[in-house]
């Protein structure tokens, strides 16, 4: 298993981490194709100096994850986080369902991480869009994930039931120029 120390954890990005079986990690040895990614070199320093990275620590992001995982221990847990990222994304996709953009995933599928919303007509001026949210404090993500004309928005992160009110606002604000 492999993960890093941003996205749900709330950390920054900076290092990744694995849980890996000792014995395949211990047969991979000399099967890297590159230094900087060599799995088993990294182990191998780390067992032998604790505490010891291979290259320069990333001793910031090592703080920040430490604090993220407090963070995310005084929260409740995962599951207590969960809840309010399923909180939010319900609450944001009712928000923009309300303000006619519809999600791309059926709800029955969608996962609480991020949302697709379709352009609400052909029309849609999405790079006008994005900049007047970015402007007013939110970025969002640009792109195409399907054939269909959409935009993500993230529900993760120190993100709260009043973030997505104002967000929701802004959006509401700003869409009537955009559609």
């Amino acid at each position: 298993m492999i993960s890093s120390t941003n996205k749900c954890i709330q950390g920054v990005p900076g290092f990744a981490f694995v849980i890996a079986n000792k014995v395949i990690l211990n047969g991979s040895r000399g099967n890297a194709r590159t230094l900087s990614l060599d799995l088993y070199d990294l182990y191998a320093a780390m067992e032998k100096d604790p505490g010891k990275w291979r290259f320069t620590s990333p001793t910031h992001v090592v703080h920040a994850f430490a604090q993220a995982l407090t963070e995310l221990e005084v929260e409740g847990g995962v599951e207590k986080r969960y809840m309010r990222y399923r909180e939010n994304q319900a609450q944001l996709s009712a928000g923009m369902d309300k303000l006619g953009f519809k999600q791309l995933i059926d709800p029955q599928w969608q996962s609480p991480i991020i949302t697709s919303f379709r352009y609400p007509s052909e029309s849609f001026d999405f790079p006008q869009f994005y900049q007047e949210l970015k402007q007013a404090g939110f970025v969002i993500y640009p792109g195409k994930i399907s054939m269909v004309p959409t935009f993500r928005i993230g529900n993760i992160g120190e993100v709260y039931h009043q973030n997505i009110e104002k967000l929701l606002a802004a959006i509401s604000k700003i869409s009537t120029k955009t559609v």
